[in-house]
């Protein structure tokens, strides 16, 4: 077979191949744009949730979180260290 008949059927397939990919991805656009349309009809209106005021912390108990938060952080240090060791 003369390399110029390979050369066309290589190309023959190329342009097969290549609409084949190209038609597919057109058909995947419309359809993933026909099911968002359809989602968005059907789906129900959302819903205006009033925010939720955060309670207030006193410092008093600000102080005592904080040195709970200190006392953990030092224990998970000094175990991390002890490991490492």
């Amino acid at each position: 077979m003369p390399s110029s008949d390979l050369m066309l059927e290589g190309l023959t397939l190329m342009v097969f191949g290549m609409g084949f990919v190209f038609t597919f991805l057109t058909l995947l656009v419309f359809a993933t744009k026909t099911m968002s349309a359809t989602v968005l009809r059907f789906a129900p209106a959302p819903v205006n949730v009033a925010p939720v005021p955060m309670a207030s912390v006193s410092p008093s108990q600000q102080v005592a979180n904080d040195a709970q938060l200190m006392a953990v952080l030092s224990a998970a240090v000094h175990r991390y260290r002890e490991d490492k060791a």
